[in-house]
């Protein structure tokens, strides 16, 4: 593997501060930071904008935790392998208080095969070299002069990014062209196969993929180009989250934060690949997950893993309740939209990441997706479709008085804004809404692309001017009406429908 001349590894056992060096470095809180060894399991990478390099986390070599599956040791003490790999320059993390032990020994070695450029940096060190245990065991590594910092308190941090500039080298300036790489990312419950899609994208064991729900504790983003059938490359930036808990089930602080991970990632994201298992159908935590993602605005295909299993049982006669594999497909699209009824017109892709079924037609639907979110409405027809869609189900009556709108136009995109002039925000119930919503999304093939109301209601006015406004066009006369009604801000029309 030719390794990035501008990638920084920290490497380093278990809990010595290697997250909170790489958030300190990045200026940003990135990796997950715990007391708990083990916390960081899959790479997490950072653009540091001083100097122009990317900052790559990775997991403590040697951890022994009861805690822990012997898999996902493996596993992470994997993904450091392909970080040294990958690095042109290697920060070895060392811990000031505890000295030197024999698991850094072993770390030692595997760096010394490496033959990479490294820089030792003893973390922890709040008053410098001063109180370090055993200072002369870090001289005899033989990786050149200490860096002391805290990476708590930031005390070394100048040296260490002096350090690491000196290494690397003057960044090239040349400011590279914008990509148009389409965003991505996978969210879903812990275990219905997010990493595994991501490694089927990537052609790679890139990530860690376990049958053990919650392996992925970070978000990963990364960028890779996909090479269709038709030999174009299609460029994407892919992130891969945690699967995320139901909040009342978040029994750690680091499950906390990983579910906040997730739940950025969305944001983040250009188009969301929301995940699920076939064989489990639309569980209530779906349905919450769903919601985050109408709630962040953020486009979503519907991607149902595992279909491998149901062709297989189908096969076999193990479900009997469906006909065939397109008798599954319909009633089960017909109950995920049942309890999805938020998500209208929301793709549905049956996917297999073990086999890769479809996993070309789940980009394809992302792409398009992603082109329809620049859509631009005609005003004039945008009015007549909300017209029609209110003479075909009129609003409901709310306080003895209907929701009513006047006029409307598209303010934005990403997602679609329309702004509705109307004659008063509350009346507007949210049943209304996603109907409205709905009938918008089919008629203008918006397909997955969220719709947003910005409601402009008539202003209410006191009720004491109302009395005045009466009183005048009672002491005015027919003549007068128009000229009173400026005067108080009113219309000749109704004042309060």
């Amino acid at each position: 593997m030719t390794p990035a001349p501008r990638t920084v590894a920290i490497v380093g056992r278990p809990n010595v501060g290697k997250s909170r060096l790489f958030n300190r470095l990045a200026r940003r809180r990135i990796s997950i930071v715990h007391d708990q060894p083990g916390v960081t399991r899959d790479i997490i990478a950072a653009e540091v904008q001083e100097g122009g390099y990317t900052l790559l986390d990775t997991g403590g070599l040697g951890l022994q935790d009861a805690n822990t599956p012997t898999q996902l040791i493996h596993a992470a003490e994997e993904q450091v392998a392909f970080a040294i790999q990958t690095a042109g320059l290697i920060l070895y993390v060392v811990d000031a208080k505890e000295g030197l032990t024999g698991l850094d020994e072993r770390v030692t070695l595997m760096l010394r095969r490496s033959r990479k450029p490294i820089i030792l940096v003893v973390n922890k060190a709040d008053h410098g070299a001063e109180k370090v245990k055993s200072p002369e065991d870090l001289y005899g590594l033989g990786f050149g002069e200490p860096i002391f910092v805290s990476a708590e308190h930031g005390n070394g941090e100048a040296d260490l990014r002096i350090a690491i500039l000196a290494r690397l080298g003057p960044e090239d300036t040349t400011v590279p062209a914008y990509d148009g790489r389409l965003t991505i990312s996978f969210i879903g419950r812990p275990n219905v196969g997010k990493s595994s899609l991501s490694n089927r994208l990537l052609k790679s064991e890139r990530l860690i993929v376990s049958d053990i729900p919650g392996t992925t504790r970070d978000s990963v983003e990364i960028v890779f180009d996909y090479q269709a059938r038709d030999g174009r490359l299609w460029p994407f930036r892919l992130i891969d989250t945690a699967g995320i808990r139901a909040a009342t089930k978040l029994s750690t602080s680091v499950e906390y934060f990983s579910r906040v991970r997730s739940l950025d990632a969305i944001r983040q994201s250009d188009v969301v690949f929301m995940v699920l298992d076939a064989m489990d159908g639309v569980t209530q935590q779906d349905k919450a997950i769903a919601g985050e993602i109408i709630e962040a605005a953020r486009p979503i295909v519907i991607v149902v893993n595992k279909w491998d299993l149901v062709y297989a049982a189908i096969r076999k006669g193990a479900l009997t309740q469906y006909r065939n594999e397109r008798d599954f497909r319909e009633k089960f699209e017909k109950a995920l939209f049942e309890r999805l009824f938020f998500t209208p017109g929301a793709p549905v892709i049956f996917v297999s990441a073990l086999t890769g079924h479809d996993i070309e037609r789940m980009l394809k639907a992302a792409r398009a997706l992603n082109e329809r979110l620049d859509r631009k409405i005609p005003t004039a027809r945008l009015n007549q479709t909300l017209i029609e869609l209110c003479e075909r189900t009129p609003p409901p009556s709310v306080g003895g008085q209907r929701f009513r709108v006047y006029y409307a136009t598209q303010t934005g995109n990403r997602p679609f804004r329309i702004k509705l002039f109307c004659n008063r925000e509350e009346k507007l119930t949210e049943s209304y809404r996603r109907y409205l919503e709905a009938g918008l999304v089919q008629e203008f093939n918006l397909d997955g692309c969220p719709v947003h109301f910005d409601l402009v209601g008539k202003k209410k006015q006191p009720v004491e001017q109302r009395l005045a406004y009466r009183t005048t066009r009672r002491q005015a006369g027919t003549d007068e009406t128009e000229a009173a009604s400026d005067a108080f801000g009113g219309s000749t029309g109704v004042m309060d429908d």
